[in-house]
């Protein structure tokens, strides 16, 4: 018996330092939503709508939370993302509004790598990088302490303002 727990344990630690990849969603396409109104609930049965185009403006960033195709939850559409457009190029303002897979991040860190580029926008894993997509940490410090339930309702548990997204075109050298 001891002999095969020592077994299993060895066989375990070998698969962990084998260098089993965890593959991270970071960049893959995602719907962009929002918070459900309660007759919404009652009508859909789901805690979460999608965003439409028409709901978001042109040429801004944009961050939701609560994203089921995304392991972290969040759903981020820089200034750049393009927009579901009809066949005549103009904006279809009842399509779905697009992102793609996002995290919390520390400012400054390389924790934005784009690993699996399967399924990401063109020229999107070049310009990921970790930025401020939310108001600065103290003015959301300063929220938070104004009216806690107010803070959660808007921002859950985020606490802060920095995720991978795409650095603008402009910023990036494009």
């Amino acid at each position: 018996m001891k002999m095969s727990v020592r077994a299993a344990l060895l066989m375990s630690a070998a698969m962990l330092l084998g260098g089993c990849e965890v593959s991270s969603q970071i960049g893959k396409p995602c719907t962009l939503v929002r918070k459900a109104t309660p007759e919404e609930l009652e009508q859909f049965g789901e805690k979460t709508r999608p965003i439409l185009e028409k709901e978001i403006a042109p040429r801004q960033d944009f961050i939701s939370f609560g994203a089921v195709e995304c392991e972290d939850l969040v759903c981020v559409r820089d200034a750049d993302f393009p927009r579901a457009t009809n066949e005549d190029g103009t904006v279809n303002g009842n399509a779905n509004a697009m992102g793609y897979c996002s995290k919390e991040c520390v400012e400054g860190s390389n924790a934005c790598e784009v690993k699996d580029t399967s399924d990401v926008l063109e020229g999107l894993p070049e310009r990921m990088a970790c930025r401020a997509l939310l108001l600065d940490q103290d003015t959301l410090e300063a929220l938070r302490a104004a009216d806690e339930a107010f803070y959660r309702r808007t921002f859950g548990e985020n606490n802060s303002p920095f995720f991978c997204s795409g650095t603008p075109l402009a910023a990036a050298g494009n």
